[in-house]
């Protein structure tokens, strides 16, 4: 019987009343009184194995009996709550967790640094930022385990500001940051949109973590959510040591900031230094091989993902979809789609865009159709690509549906990318009023994307009045953008307003700004070219200008071409304007490309401009004439040319 006392069999199951009690055993030994050093003892070794047996029941998983036991012990300790506190978070129990919160705060545990720690990461994890910012507000004894974690919670949250406010008052107090603080406030940066990552970048070097590889990875992900990619640079190569995170971090900061090109140089001397990408280096050196229209190279990376097993990863997956739509090769991209066992909203995404930037519209909403009838909610972006979809393909009363559809039917409030897409959708279709009524109905701050949107509109269709009215805002908005001052001078420059335009080209002048120079890319037996307006540098400039005057001559003798000079920003002679048309990046590339590809081979481009009209029509002539598939994405969409036709329909 003694034996039997200091080694109690475990709690039976719930509702099963156990035999071995503190009052049966007393009994059984004759003693009934609670002052009794035996009594005592019994209590202390059942209080125990209550406490470890709610610990076994949260190792097992089984949350529902270790709370039931919970309401039997009256004395859980620390390690108890602990268990119980983690595995509220894993079942993603928000009203157990509240139930252990309450019984913590009884059993005397409210001031305990540990489990508030704990608690905040629970309701974290929960979705609950007001019940996490509870617990900090009630702690006295703040550690900087506590402040860790309640700045993870916000960050996650989205409240960056306040981690930010939370970090200097933190400092004033006299707490000293740890490398977890350093990573937290970094990402509260690009969380708030806030530029205070060079402030903290000065911080953590001051305190020695310039050479910790975690924060100098994070803080080369916050630069490149700024565009400081020089920054970011600069951070990797004083980095003593890199890890493939980091690799990683550089791939897709140059991937993630138009600079492909270096995106590729990184990855290979990563791959020199024998280190093996991950799913995450993939999906950036994808992305890259995707802006740079490298459709070759996009097939080799495709093999490499294929041999190292990559290719069951869903994020890897889309990207491929995505870059074989960006590369040209949209049928491909749609094997990939088909061949995924699982697809989730960013794969459906991927599809929907890669249909609409090629002016399949109708394919794009017949996805996003699908999509939802697999039992896939879309997703705010979901709507941004179908939108985009209907805007390149003239589908207006499509894309009305789908946006009213939004809020109606799947809960989503439309966001500033959405009212931006429905501007270009009716004002592509020449429906600028409507357009201009949406912005003055908007509920939200119409932002630089929705005047934009109407600006580039005002340009397809050549309205002044509106056009004004936008570049006003969009001055005031994005008074260093370039491009808003480029756009109004075109518009000027087609309705003959000579005056117009010279006063916006001061303007740019007066401001330091540039315009940004028209550039093509184009893929030649694996090998990515650059070529930019008015381009010098090429070794075979000269052919390439001998090639383009001799195909604009012989097309304008037989009435297949006249240039069209309008869109020449400059009151000059035609043959002058002519001139300079003929320098354009795209025509540049074409001409390369029918220089070193060869005879029916298909010519792929890809443009940071959206392509001009005269480009357009250019190009269209020379695929007739030359017999060549050509295909050109511009900033905005594809456009296929064969047989003197091009895909868009001349809807663009």
């Amino acid at each position: 019987m003694w034996t039997l006392l200091q080694t109690p069999p475990p709690p039976p199951p719930c509702g099963v009343q156990n035999p071995y009690s503190s009052r049966r055993i007393s009994t059984a030994f004759g003693h009934s009184t609670g002052n009794d050093s035996a009594s005592k003892s019994i209590n202390l070794c059942l209080r125990c194995n209550y406490n470890d047996s709610i610990q076994s029941y949260c190792k097992k998983g089984e949350l529902k009996q270790a709370l039931q036991l919970l309401s039997q012990e009256p004395n859980p300790n620390q390690h108890t709550y602990e268990l119980l506190i983690l595995s509220c978070s894993e079942k993603n129990s928000f009203h157990d967790g509240l139930t252990v919160h309450r019984k913590l705060i009884d059993d005397g545990f409210e001031q305990d640094p540990f489990l508030a720690t704990k608690l905040i990461n629970m309701y974290s994890n929960l979705d609950s930022i007001d019940h996490a910012r509870q617990v900090f507000d009630k702690i006295n004894n703040r550690t900087i385990f506590l402040w860790n974690a309640f700045f993870r919670a916000l960050t996650l949250a989205g409240n960056g500001v306040e981690v930010l406010k939370l970090y200097t008052r933190m400092n004033s107090i006299g707490i000293i940051s740890d490398r977890f603080t350093y990573t937290y406030v970094l990402k509260a940066c690009a969380v708030a949109s806030l530029p205070k990552h060079k402030e903290i970048h000065a911080q953590l070097f001051r305190h020695g973590y310039h050479t910790h590889t975690h924060i100098m990875t994070t803080l080369i992900d916050v630069y490149a959510r700024f565009g400081y990619v020089e920054n970011a640079a600069c951070v990797f190569d004083q980095m003593p040591q890199k890890n493939m995170v980091s690799w990683s971090a550089m791939i897709g900061c140059y991937a993630k900031n138009g600079k492909p090109l270096e995106a590729f140089d990184v990855f290979r001397d990563m791959m020199n230094h024998v280190l093996l990408p991950n799913s995450v280096t993939m999906v950036s050196v994808v992305q890259a091989c995707a802006a740079l229209g490298a459709l070759e190279q996009g097939k080799v990376l495709h093999g490499y993902i294929l041999r190292k097993g990559l290719d069951s990863i869903l994020p890897v997956l889309s990207a491929l979809v995505t870059m074989y739509a960006r590369c040209g090769a949209l049928e491909l991209g749609r094997r990939v789609f088909d061949q995924m066992g699982k697809r989730d909203v960013v794969a459906w995404n991927s599809m929907i865009s890669s249909y609409g930037i090629h002016g399949f519209g109708g394919k794009a909403i017949e996805t996003f159709r699908e999509m939802i009838r697999h039992g896939v909610s879309p997703s705010p972006i979901s709507f941004v690509s179908v939108l985009g979809a209907c805007s390149h393909a003239g589908l207006v009363e499509e894309g009305k549906e789908l946006f009213d559809s939004m809020l109606k039917e799947h809960n989503i409030c439309p966001t500033v990318e959405h009212y931006a897409c429905m501007v270009d959708l009716l004002g592509r279709a020449n429906q600028l009023e409507e357009a201009a009524i949406i912005i003055q109905d908007m509920r939200i701050e119409p932002g630089p994307k929705v005047w934009g949107s109407l600006l580039g509109s005002c340009r397809i269709h050549c309205n002044v009045e509106l056009a004004e009215r936008a570049s006003r805002r969009l001055f005031e908005l994005e008074p260093t953008n370039a491009g808003n001052y480029v756009l109004l001078a075109d518009i000027y420059a087609e309705a003959k307003m000579w005056d117009e335009v010279k006063q916006v080209r001061k303007l740019l002048e007066a401001k330091g700004l540039r315009k940004v120079s028209g550039c093509s890319m184009i893929e030649v037996k694996r090998k990515i070219y650059s070529l930019q307006s008015v381009d010098e540098l090429n070794i075979q400039i000269e052919q390439i200008h001998a090639l383009l005057l001799k195909l604009s001559t012989e097309m304008k003798q037989n009435g297949m071409y006249v240039p069209d000079t309008r869109i020449v920003l400059y009151d000059l002679e035609e043959e002058e304007k002519e001139r300079i048309l003929l320098g354009h990046s795209e025509k540049l590339a074409v001409a390369f490309g029918l220089i070193n590809s060869s005879k029916g081979d298909p010519i792929r481009i890809s443009k940071n401009l959206r392509l001009c009209e005269d480009c357009h029509s250019f190009t269209k002539l020379i695929s007739k004439y030359t017999n060549r598939e050509i295909l050109v994405r511009d900033i905005n969409r594809f456009h296929h040319f064969a047989n003197g036709v091009c895909s868009c329909g001349d809807y663009w």
